[in-house]
């Protein structure tokens, strides 16, 4: 068995030229292959269950059969269980393999197996060897076919052939220099499952973190910036194409949860400020356009619906969602940016390598909690003095506080913790309801300044959103004070 690393990245076909033509690249001596491959799998789909993919692919004359199972990555730097051994022929036989890899695959499995998709790649080669390492580089261009559906494909993938997987990343962010590129989570077995209509991207939200273990602090923060970043990187390719605003959605919480993990490492020695500049300048171009969607798919929705003239507004929704659309185009610029890249694969870097300190994860876990709690509680005291600036200060210690006890909820993991994240995440909502109102009024007046033609309509909106949020205020002070009141989860056996 080969625990196959790998780094992909996506680049446009138009770009392959430049980055052919890049100094590391044209040192090298390249070798060029056909690579014509067959995915197996039942008709149930046994093996994408799995996460596993068996692979057929002709090299020369020969056909070489690959088996690969789950390595649990998400993210563009993948490590996954490989076996290959070449066969007879273009059907798969399962006997090749050791009896190790045949105990994870099912029983029956040899008999119910038949092709699902192709891939039809031209691959350029280069090896590169470095005393840190050798590595693998791969330019593939070419397609996957099911049925009649095909899909272009247009990748480097870097493959380690000794040393760390740091390696990787430091060659990408060279080649970076050349030509625009993305990283990608999704295999070429992946998408051939997409296109055959088994699997179907959807804005991915934060798995769980694993703290069973009980790791030192320094590595239970390596696995909380691991799962944002793998959060991050999911989404990416759903937010590029356009066809949901969720995936950007999903981005910004992502980032939200980084910055919170990036705040709480300082507490153990783990400060990264250049990080967090990062985040922040990829979170401020996201942000526009979660604020334009709101105000068109919920606000002014909401506010043609209920109004007896609702059809007065549909100039200034119109003028709103061209704001929507520049705001998402904006989104996707600065997503594809070489700059958003770099970012995700230095932080990759950070998350490889297991950390180890002496500082105990359940009095980090305390500490940071009530830090939070602190600063939570100053302002929520305050609820019925504050102005919606205020508020929005109240939102956002209510989203770090249920952020940390989100991370730190594994250690604890009982009813309580379940019961006091439900009530922080349904006051964070409400309280990020308020703030929209907030946002969507400066909108409309920033719609009205630039056409005055707008102004009463605009006005018109204002005045319904206004009423609606009267009763809204009233119910969030009582969350607010209920939230206030409930025993932290952490805190079960002190006072409150």
């Amino acid at each position: 068995m080969a625990l196959e690393v790998e780094l992909k990245l996506a680049i446009a076909a138009s770009d392959a030229a430049r980055l052919r033509r890049h100094p590391l690249l044209r040192a090298l001596t390249p070798v060029r292959r056909k690579l014509y491959g067959i995915y197996f799998d039942t008709q149930e789909f046994d093996l994408y269950r799995r996460r596993s993919a068996i692979r057929l692919r002709r090299e020369g004359y020969h056909w070489v059969q690959t088996l690969k199972l789950d390595g649990g990555d998400s993210t563009a730097l993948s490590r996954r269980p490989e076996w290959e051994a070449r066969v007879t022929g273009n059907q798969p036989d399962l006997e090749v393999l050791p009896k190790a890899a045949r105990q994870q695959l099912p029983r029956d499995l040899a008999s119910r197996l038949r092709p699902a998709f192709i891939t039809d790649i031209r691959r350029t080669i280069w090896l590169l060897e470095r005393p840190e390492g050798v590595v693998e580089i791969a330019l593939d261009s070419g397609w996957i076919r099911a049925g009649e559906a095909e899909l272009p494909i247009s990748e480097l993938e870097l493959e380690l052939k000794s040393g760390a997987s740091g390696l990787l990343i430091d060659i990408a962010l060279e080649l970076l220099d050349a030509a625009p590129m993305l990283p990608e989570y999704r295999s070429k077995a992946l998408r051939g499952y997409e296109l055959a209509g088994v699997w179907r991207q959807t804005p991915a939200k934060a798995n769980p973190v694993v703290l069973t273990d009980r790791p030192p602090a320094a590595e239970a923060w390596r696995r909380m910036l691991l799962a944002g970043l793998t959060q991050l990187s999911r989404n990416l390719p759903g937010l590029l194409a356009g066809s949901e605003p969720e995936y950007g959605h999903q981005m910004r919480i992502a980032i939200q949860r980084m910055e919170t993990v990036l705040r709480l490492g300082r507490d153990i020695g783990l400060a990264r400020p250049d990080r967090m500049t990062e985040l922040h300048w990829l979170m401020a171009e996201l942000a526009p356009a979660r604020d334009w969607d709101v105000i068109v798919t919920e606000t002014l929705a909401a506010s043609r619906a209920g109004l007896p003239d609702g059809g007065r507004l549909d100039a200034l929704i119109t003028a709103a969602e061209a704001h929507r659309k520049a705001a998402q185009d904006r989104a996707r610029t600065a997503a594809s940016e070489p700059r958003t890249t770099r970012l995700l694969l230095v932080m990759t870097k950070d998350v490889l390598a297991q950390r180890y300190g002496d500082a105990k994860l359940s009095d980090w876990a305390s500490a940071s909690l009530d830090r939070r709690l602190r600063q939570f509680r100053k302002l929520a005291r305050q609820y019925d003095r504050l102005d919606s600036a205020g508020r929005h200060r109240l939102r956002i210690a209510a989203k770090r506080l249920r952020y940390a006890g989100e991370a730190f909820a594994p250690l604890y993991g009982d009813k309580a913790t379940g019961d006091y994240l439900t009530r922080m995440a349904k006051l964070q909502d409400r309280l990020g309801t308020a703030n929209d109102a907030a946002v969507a009024q400066a909108l409309l007046v920033e719609l009205r300044t630039q056409d005055k033609t707008l102004a009463h309509a605009a006005g018109l909106a204002e005045g319904f959103m206004i009423g609606a949020t009267i009763g809204q205020a009233r119910r969030l002070a009582k969350l607010t004070a209920a939230t206030l009141a409930a025993r932290p989860f952490w805190r079960h056996d002190k006072k409150k």
